[in-house]
């Protein structure tokens, strides 16, 4: 459980900085889309609105990856009042509880004891 939640901040880690990055990259709707890469955008890697398409694209897949992974991490990272107690505290030592009052019969209908 441990290895699964420390790979899920990693992997949120990562995936909150590839959004951030790639929202910085990206020009706004009225500029060019290829002047981030250079003045000709028909010289790019992905064309003239390849760029475009591949950064939003990537974008949005990076933000899905990064809900997913805080999804994931809200179950496995649950808070401990909603944990069943077993007794055994962090360092595996048995903890000893006080004992408990008995309980006292409610249907005695008044006869003492």
């Amino acid at each position: 459980m441990e290895l699964l939640k420390t790979l899920m901040i990693v992997l949120q880690v990562l995936s909150a900085i590839g959004v951030i990055g790639l929202v910085l990259v990206q020009q706004g709707k009225g500029a060019d889309a290829g002047a981030a890469f250079g003045s000709g955008a028909s010289g790019t890697v992905f064309g003239a609105t390849g760029s475009a398409n591949f950064l939003s694209r990537t974008t949005a897949w990076l933000a899905t990856v990064f809900v997913a992974c805080t999804i994931v991490l809200a179950f496995v990272v649950s808070p401990a009042s909603t944990r069943v107690d077993t007794g055994v505290n962090l360092n595996g030592v048995k903890v000893e509880t006080a004992p408990t009052a008995p309980a006292t019969p409610s249907n005695t209908k008044g006869i003492p004891q």
